[in-house]
This record gives structure tokens, C-alpha cells and sequence, in this order.
């Protein structure tokens, strides 16, 4: 039935209406995926920073130029209006495959009164988003830089899968949640399910953008909070990294020494930061937190001597089951999931700029490969679009930075383990 399932999802997502078009009839734009784009030698390092659970009409509704809708519609037709709510949520909300099979409903994106069964919460509790006051720092940053309201996650599912798109641009075939621990420590009886082979070791080894880094002579490093049990930690399944000198050197812990490496001079030429969980956005952690996170990592590069040759990429990597009214995108058997928003911050970022061309997960990856001349790993990074001649203008002078206000809202990490909240994450 499980397998049944997934392919019922993989068939429905290749036969989509959708067709060679973005959610919002934006085109997509192979002509800048296929093409090597330069940054004219002014970017050198890039810093990808991954946030949890947050569709983009959930974070940034009214957004001005942005495609985004005040309701949304019940699977009895019903119109449905949508709520704000604070970004502190005690629920979790499910998306596992299933779930994304039950939102989307076969091109009709209602099925998400539905969600409330699962956890408990108010009716029509996934028909909301989050309070302007709450999410005001994004807006600030997205004002000032690029928005993209064309962005989909690789993958349709949640976190663990759409974590190894963000170092490998591919998952192995693999769907939805690991049974047990999150790395390669749960050792061969910690498994996951896939597609086409039934269930598989957590543990995998794969080529990830690390290694082709590593081959480049070039640096980076994962930034991660150890303390979550690799909820985050993409690195910890791969066996060669987990099991070799790459994770004891590039793998680091916690999170905040990210902002202590840029200060002492020692950024990376790429590097990924994610979140420890109450800074995560992640629904059900009732903490409001992440966007002043976000800021002081932000604020970090920009009052660096690295403003001026750095590329911020700043991605919610699921829909984390909130409601957003942009079909997803026909791409492969894994994907795309559900609009998420992405931000990109640099010193020769577009002003303000809301970009509707198509991208996905890998579409950062294909950035990096791009500006510093690496191969593609995967299906996804290859078809991908580079974001670069859309989002950047190198010809420009780098503009100033102005800090953003990183005062941090309410955290209230109240010891609960994500993985115990349904959605797994």
C-alpha cells in the first residue's frame, strides 16, 4: 500500500497540467540553467541557509508584486479565508507523502482541511499565515533584495529528503522520514523507505557538492547543532563523509560558530548554516525566533570584509503542510513539492526585486557549481536554473550593507523533540 502510494504521486506529478510552466505561468527558463553563467570573479564564497516548514504564501502573503491569495478552498468547495497567526505555534502539521497527495488533490489544492484530523489542531488550521509582525525581518530582507515567488523544493516531501537535495541535488530514490536516528550512527537496521526498492539503509554514499569541493581544492563547511540528532545534519548519512576526516573538519557544531568564524576571518568558500530547532520556523516548535537568527547570520556576512564577494541564499525547505495556492511544478518522481519562499542577499543583489522564473532546491547548487566551475551531481542540478543573471547585477559597483534588526522574538524551545511531532519534521 506505502509504495502503492508514492507512485500514485510520482505518476500524478509527471502528468500534471502544469506542464513546462511555473505554478504562476512563469517560464522555466532552461536557457539560464544550461548555460555556464560567470560572476565576473566577484563572488567567492556562498553561504545557503536553510530554515524549516514554511510554504511561501504562509510567510509572505500581500508581499507587493509577489503571487499570493487571501483564501483558499475546502475539498466540499467552500471557500476558505485565510487567518494570520503568530509564527509560535504549538502543533505540528503533517507532510509526509501523503499529506502532499491530500493538499494537492489532484491539481485542486483542497484537501488541506484535512490536516486538522492529524495533530488536533483549530479547523482549517493550515489555511493561515504568519502575522506581518512576526515575519517582518523577512519582509525587511526581501525589500531590500530578491525575492523568488517561483520556487519549489526538489522534492514534494519533508525535511530529511529535501536536505539531501541541498547537498546532493537527489536522495537515493528515498521518501519521506528515516524509521530511526537520522545518520549513519543507527548503522544497516535504521532504514527508510524508496520508491522502487523497499526499504534501504540511512546511511548511503553518494557524490554531494562537499566532495566535489574537496576535488576543487576549495573549502566549505556545514554548520548544524548537534544537540538535535542530526535532524539537519544532510552530511551525517553519508557514509564516507560521516565515517572520514570530512566530518570532523568541515561538519561543525553548533550553529552560532558560523557567525564566529566570519568575525575571526575564516569563512568558507561555501558554506551551508542551518538552524538549531527553536530558531527553526518550524511549525509546532512554539518559538518565534528564527527570523531574528536569520538577521544576525545575515548581519554577520554584511558587516564582514566578505559583503563584498559573498552570495546569500536563504530557503525554507518544505511547505511544512501550510497552504499555498501555486500548483506544484512537473519535474521527476520526487518532486516538486510545494512553493516555499527563497531570498537572496548580496552586495550586487537587484533592489527590491520580486523574480517569477522558476527554480527549485538544486537551483542553488547549480549557483555554486556555476560560480566556481564544478559539475553537476545530479538529474536536478543539471536541469536546474542558476539564479545568478536573474538575481545579480556584477557589472553594478557593491552596494552598502544596512543591518538588519536581529533582536530576537520569543523562543520558547520547550524540550520537545521534532521528531516526536507528527509530520516528522
Amino acid at each position: 500500500m506505502y509504495l502503492r502510494l508514492v507512485l500514485v504521486v510520482a505518476l500524478m506529478l509527471l502528468g500534471s497540467a502544469a506542464g513546462a510552466y511555473g505554478g504562476s505561468g512563469a517560464p522555466t527558463a532552461t536557457g539560464l540553467a544550461s548555460a555556464h553563467r560567470s560572476t565576473n570573479g566577484r563572488i567567492q564564497h556562498v553561504v545557503f541557509i536553510i530554515q524549516e516548514g514554511r510554504s511561501f504564501n504562509n510567510l509572505f502573503m500581500g508581499f507587493k508584486g509577489a503571487r499570493t491569495e487571501h483564501h483558499g478552498y475546502d475539498e466540499n468547495g467552500n471557500k476558505v479565508e485565510l487567518k494570520p497567526l503568530p509564527l509560535a505555534q504549538k502543533w505540528g502539521i503533517d507532510h509526509y507523502a501523503a499529506a502532499y497527495v491530500t493538499d494537492y488533490d489532484n491539481g485542486k489544492l483542497d484537501g488541506w482541511n484535512n490536516e486538522n484530523a492529524c495533530c488536533g489542531q483549530p479547523r482549517d488550521f493550515a489555511y493561515s499565515y504568519v502575522q506581518k509582525s512576526d515575519s517582518k525581518k523577512y519582509w525587511d530582507m526581501a525589500e531590500q533584495y530578491v525575492l523568488a515567488d517561483d520556487f519549489f523544493p526538489s522534492n514534494f516531501d519533508g525535511t530529511f529528503i529535501s536536505h539531501q537535495y541541498t547537498i546532493a541535488g537527489y536522495a537515493n530514490d528515498e521518501v519521506n522520514f528515516p524509521d530511526g536516528v537520522w545518520s549513519c550512527q543507527g548503522g544497516p537496521n535504521d532504514v527508510i523507505g524508496t520508491f522502487s526498492a523497499g526499504m534501504v539503509p540511512v546511511c548511503q554514499d553518494y557524490s554531494t557538492l562537499g566532495d566535489e569541493l574537496d576535488k576543487a581544492s576549495l573549502t566549505w563547511r556545514y554548520y548544524v547543532d548537534a544537540g538535535n540528532g542530526s535532524l539537519y545534519d544532510a552530511y551525517a548519512v553519508i557514509d564516507h563523509i560521516y565515517f572520514g576526516s570530512d566530518y570532523a573538519q568541515d561538519v561543525v557544531h553548533p550553529p552560532s560558530q558560523f557567525i564566529t568564524d566570519v568575525g575571526n576571518g575564516n569563512l568558507a568558500a561555501v558554506s551551508w548554516v542551518t538552524p538549531t530547532y527553536s530558531n527553526s520556523d518550524d511549525p509546532g516548535n512554539d518559538s518565534a525566533s528564527g527570523p531574528g537568527w536569520v538577521a544576525s547570520v545575515v548581519n554577520a556576512v554584511g558587516q564582514s570584509t566578505y559583503w563584498d564577494s559573498t552570495a546569500i541564499f536563504i530557503m525554507w525547505d518544505d511547505w511544512g503542510g501550510w497552504f499555498d495556492p501555486v500548483p506544484p511544478v512537473p519535474l521527476d518522481f520526487d518532486g516538486s513539492g510545494f512553493r516555499v519562499p527563497l531570498i537572496g542577499i548580496s552586495a550586487y543583489a537587484k533592489s527590491g526585486y520580486v523574480s517569477h522564473v522558476q527554480y527549485e532546491t538544486s537551483s542553488v547548487l547549480r549557483f555554486i557549481e556555476d560560480t566556481f566551475g564544478l559539475g553537476q551531481l545530479a538529474a536536478s542540478d543539471a536541469r536546474a536554473a542558476d539564479p545568478g543573471p536573474d538575481f545579480f547585477d556584477f557589472n553594478k559597483k557593491p552596494r552598502r550593507f544596512k543591518a538588519f534588526d536581529a533582536t530576537p522574538q520569543r523562543s520558547e524551545d520547550r524540550g520537545r523533540s521534532p521528531r516526536r511531532l507528527f509530520g516528522g519534521n
